[in-house]
Formats: C-alpha cells, structure tokens, sequence
C-alpha cells in the first residue's frame, strides 16, 4: 500500500505545480483572477511532497522492507531516531526532503512575499518551474517507492556514518534549508528581467529570504563541519572534499550577493551583477546537488551512482542558456545612472569583496571538477588535493578579512585620503603589533601570525565603528552606555550584520590556531602506560569488547589528565559494522575553551591487553561552534525590520503595485 501511495502523492506534486505554473503565468499577464487558485496549487504541491515525505518516514519507522528504500537503508536493529533520519540517508528519500522544503517555501512565497505586480507574479512562475522539474525527478529518475520481491526479512540499515551521531537530525535539513531557500534570488532575477523591473524594486522582498537561507546555509555546513570532527575520526573538521566544496559554492556567491544589494539599494549601482550573483548562486546551488547526488564523485557524504546526473546536467545548461537570453534580451535595461565615483568609498570596498568572494567560489568550483574532467576526457583519475586550495583560498581569504573591517569604516559616496588614514590609525597598529607578538610568542608560522593580525585589525575596526557612532549620537548629559544602547537599538540592521561579522572573525581565529598550533603524539600502549602532549596526559586503564545488534566495539578506557588533575575517564573506539570491511574509529573529545584533547584508537588487543592510542591536543575548536551561535544571532537582528522599515516597505509595495506591465514590454524602473 505505501509503495503505491507515496508514487501517487509525488505525481500529485507534478501536477498541482504543472498548474501552478501556468496559473502564475496568467496571473502575470494580467489575469489577476487566477491568484487565489494559484495560491492553492502551491499549497497542494506541499502537501504532495509532505505527504510523500510521510508515507517514506511510515515505511522506514514500520520497517515495511516490500518498499526497496526501506530495505535498502534501514533495518531492525536500527534506533528509530536513526530510522527517522533515515529520510535523507540516501539519494531518493533525500530528494523527498528537498520536495518538502522547496514546495514549503512556494506556499511561503505564494502567501508571505511582497505583492510587486507582475514582479511577484513572475517570480512565482519561475519558482513554480523549479517545482515542476524537481517533481519530475522525483517521480521519474529516482522514485523512492520501488518495491522488492522476494521483501527480504532485514535490511543493512544506512550508511554506518550516518547512524553514529545526532547532528544527522539537524545537518542535512539545515543544508536544504539554505539550498533550496538560495532558488528565491534566482527566481526574483529571472523576474525582474522578464519584467524590466531591473531597479531597487526587485531588491525589497529579496534580502532578508536570501539572508535567511545564507543563514541555514552557514549553520548547516559548521555542523557538517562538527560531524566531521566528531564522527570521522581524523581529527579534522575540512578537507576540501569534492562534496564538502559543493556546500561552500553557493555560499560564497550568496554572500557577496547579500553585500552588493546594499550597494543597489543605497547608490543604484551593480543591478546587472547583482542579477548574475543571484543566478549563479542558483546554478552553484545546481552543481552542489549534481555532484553530491550523481555518483560522479567518491566521497563519505556523496550518495551511490544514480541515474540523475544527465538530466541535472542538461536542466543546468537550460538555467544557464535562459538566464543569458534573458540578459541580452534586457540588455538595455541594465545600465546603471551612475558609476563607482570614488576609490575611497564603501561601495568601492564591497565591490572589491565581492569580487574576491566570487573568486573563492570560481577556485574551489575548479579544484573540485577539475579532476572530473580531466577523467571524462580520458586523462585518468585524478585528484586536487588540498595544497592547491589553501594556497589560493587562504590569502584571498585573509584580503576578505581585512576588507570586511574597512568597509564599514569608510562612509557611502567617498572620503578624503586622510580621513582613511584617521579611521584606519588604531584597527592598523593593533593588528601589526598582534601579528609581530603571534609571530614571537605563539608560533605557526606567518601565515598564522598574519591571520591573527587580520582578525584583531577588524575586530578593532568594529570597535571604532562602535565608538564613533556612539560619539555622533550621544546627547547632551548622555553616557556612553545609554548611547551605546540606543545606536545598537536603532540601527539594528547595521549592527546586526556587525554581529554576523564578528561571528566570521570568530570562525576564522578559530580555524587558524587550530589549523596551526595542533599537537600530537601516538604510541602503542599496554594498561598502565600514558602518552602525553600538550600538557594532557592519556593513561590506557582497560580495553573492553562488545557486542550489540548492530555491531562488535572495541574501546580503550583511558583516563584524560591536565596539570596534575584528572578531566574524566574517555572511551575512544573501533566499531565493527556487518556492512563494513574496515572497523570505523569513533574519537573521544575533551573540549574546553583553550584547547580540544582529541583521543583515537586505531588498533587494540584485548587478550595483550594492549592498543595504539593517538592524542592530539588542538586549540581554539569550540570557538568554532560558538561562531554559529553569533552568526545566527547576528543574521536574525539584521533581519528583523524596523517599524520604519516596514512602514517604507508597505509604501514602496503600494506604489509599485497598480499597473501590471504586460509579458515582453519595456519596464519602467532603473
């Protein structure tokens, strides 16, 4: 029964959003009267793809093995959390995930976004198609509901990776969250090319959903980054995996987008890059899911061999050819009334971000295809590894640092040559004397040093931003700390994206103390014997052996010391899983502010009584989990508008709402 309703309730979706689509169409066109039915299309397309989504949970929670998905990724031994999860364990269940997020944000849209006339008409046609081939994939390329015969009495259970950690729950969705959130800028584009409306109009219901989905974006790839660390055992949170590279690419188009929007809003400048931004963030958004759901690359996170690669691959050459066409359609749409006037300006800054962002994005997209290409051609396997990435990506990444602490210095418009010297005096002295100390007292080389002196540079610079805006506001008889409050209060989008900022430069001390202050030691010990490193010391106190349903451990019992005093008893394992050929090392962290004591056990004989045990001592991990946490708060406080804002965005939705503009004319907006 359940392979028979969950087939129908995905051809349900195709349909209502095949409908969907042309009602947005002739809604478009001037058929107002279409409105209402197309806002019920869009919510029957969610509730087929949550009713598909249920009917898959129903049949992995039941174990129903007649169902192949079921029988191929989940099992009895299985924990029902890790059978729920099992959703988004493989290829086909994952793409009824992506269905009920994407069509959750049409219903969003449909009932939620701006009314801008034939904008959002427009925009909802385009999302509608997105729907539509998404659907068609599901139902025809990657149906999760084939059925098995002769219904085997068990199955192996997913992936073994996937059934070890609970950030399984929160890591995947998040990442769809912000993925397929990233197909409203794009649709938004293709609308505003259609309709001319290729001026601030576009951009006034954009930000905060691509603010939004930037948001799950960053949160979904730092718990990936977790569950990495936590799970795989190499002691490690990136290694420039093809399919970790395929997360990262549409974040940093989607963040140099959400940067030159504020340049457009505020000088009317960069409309044709902030469309092409919005269409490449999409097209990445494209090449992620292709290379993590084709097979086309080996990986831990990538998903087996499937049969969507082509039609993924023809469905982004279609995107790419219509977004084109439509930009040479408008080509005389796009110009802008003016220019970047002046070196010295904050529009200046951003742009010169932006095109580094981009950058970062143009490099990992070709070390992560290159070696695809390379084998299509008939050169052999091969692989970039990471040299290649950090060479390139670290310096440009350091320049980013040092841009996002001068941008918001320097005032819209322009300054004087010694105003920039005023501004940036204090933020350029502090962090020259934070590289000269690092370099001296801490170590890690100097490209450690100089990124310790970029951080401290534009943490400062907040700093100053702070302070001088506290001063220009400040009242007669005022303290600084009533001030203080009442600028972060009253310019809360400002500061909020500060707050996002500081979060980044969190993130980045974190990643470079860690990536460079690491310590380690291993040993082959018997009970009794102690490694040390770093001032931890591991004494090997027993080594256990069990067996459960789902597979035999093996743990080293260890007891974790610090300066003399005792920090815990850590349990490093090897697990032995049925479907596996090789045992799965299941690390036992210490974690504290300063540092990360991270215990692994590669080989242990019980009757020897005897295990090789690694200790690896690495500074600064848990400030890179905290960053999140300031991130997401920093990204809801810029997020949240205003009552001036919102009384600007209702009068500038009245305003541009009376007139629909037919299909194919010229618009009336700049």
């Amino acid at each position: 029964m359940l392979s028979i309703l969950g087939p129908i309730a995905v051809a349900a979706g195709v349909g209502t959003s095949v409908v969907a689509l042309g009602l947005w169409v002739m809604v478009a066109r001037g058929r107002a009267s279409a409105q209402p039915l197309a806002g019920l299309m869009m919510a029957l397309s969610f509730i087929a793809a949550l009713a598909a989504a249920v009917v898959m949970e129903i049949a992995l929670v039941t174990n129903d093995f007649s169902v192949r998905y079921v029988a191929e990724n989940s099992g009895t031994a299985v924990p029902l959390y890790y059978r729920i999860t099992g959703l988004w364990a493989a290829l086909e269940g994952s793409l009824l995930l992506w269905l009920v997020v994407l069509a959750g944000y049409g219903l969003a849209l449909a009932r939620r976004a701006p009314r801008v006339a034939d904008l959002h008409a427009w925009m909802m046609a385009t999302f509608a198609s997105v729907m539509v081939f998404f659907f068609g994939l599901a139902l025809f390329t990657s149906s999760a509901f084939g059925r098995m015969s002769p219904v085997p009495a068990d199955g192996p259970g997913p992936n073994p990776l996937l059934q070890d950690h609970p950030l399984m729950a929160i890591h995947p969705p998040l990442l769809y969250l912000g993925y397929v959130g990233l197909t409203i800028p794009f649709a938004y584009a293709v609308a505003a090319l259609i309709t001319g409306r290729t001026g601030r109009q576009w951009l006034v219901p954009l930000r905060r959903w691509t603010l939004f989905a930037w948001t799950c974006l960053t949160m979904g790839i730092l718990m990936g980054m977790w569950w990495s660390y936590a799970v795989l055992g190499w002691g490690g949170y990136w290694a420039w995996d093809p399919v970790e590279n395929a997360s990262i690419l549409p974040w940093f188009t989607a963040t140099a987008l959400i940067h030159s929007v504020m340049v457009q809003e505020r000088r009317q400048i960069l409309g044709v890059w902030n469309i092409t931004l919005a269409a490449a963030t999409f097209v990445m958004v494209l090449i992620g899911t292709f290379l993590t759901r084709s097979g086309v690359v080996a990986s831990v996170h990538a998903f087996t061999e499937s049969t969507i690669g082509p039609a993924f691959l023809t469905y982004i050459a279609l995107v790419v050819l219509a977004v084109v066409s439509l930009l040479i359609w408008r080509s005389d749409r796009l110009g802008s009334p003016g220019g970047i006037e002046a070196v010295r300006s904050r529009e200046a800054v951003l742009l010169v971000n932006n095109v580094l962002f981009v950058t970062l994005g143009v490099t990992v997209l070709i070390g992560t295809v290159f070696p695809l290409i390379r084998e299509a051609a008939g050169g052999g396997p091969s692989s970039v590894g990471a040299p290649f990435f950090n060479d390139i990506v670290v310096p440009i990444a350091l320049l980013v640092i040092v841009l996002m602490g001068i941008g918001p210095l320097v005032p819209w418009g322009g300054v004087e040559r010694q105003q920039v010297v005023d501004l940036l005096r204090t933020p350029a002295v502090v962090g020259l004397v934070v590289v000269a100390a690092t370099a001296f007292l801490v170590g890690g080389g100097i490209g450690a040093s100089l990124g310790y002196g970029a951080v401290a540079f534009a943490v400062t610079a907040l700093g100053v931003l702070l302070a001088r805006d506290v001063r220009t506001a400040r009242r007669s008889g005022e303290s600084r700390w009533r001030a203080g409050r009442r600028v972060l209060v009253t310019r809360r989008r400002r500061y909020g994206g500060m707050l996002v900022h500081a979060g980044i430069f969190l993130a980045v001390a974190a990643v470079t103390a860690s990536g460079t202050l690491e310590q380690s030691r291993e040993a082959t010990l018997e009970v009794g014997e102690s490694v040390s490193v770093g001032g931890y010391t591991a004494t090997l106190t027993d080594i256990t052996r069990e067996r459960t349903d789902r597979f035999m451990v093996i743990g080293a019992q260890t007891t974790l010391t610090k300066g003399g005093g005792t920090l815990g008893e850590y349990a490093p394992q090897m697990r032995f899983y049925p479907s596996m050929n090789e045992a799965i090392g299941r690390p036992a962290i210490h974690s504290d502010l300063l540092a990360d004591a991270y215990l692994t056990v590669s080989s242990a004989d019980s009757d020897a009584q005897q295990a090789h045990v690694k200790i690896a001592v690495t500074p600064l991990v848990t400030w890179l989990w905290l960053s999140g946490g300031v991130i997401t708060a920093g990204a809801l406080l810029a997020a949240w508008p205003s009552r001036a804002e919102r009384r600007t965005r209702r009068r500038e939705e009245r305003a541009s709402t009376p007139t629909p503009v037919p299909a194919g004319a010229k618009g009336t907006d700049d």
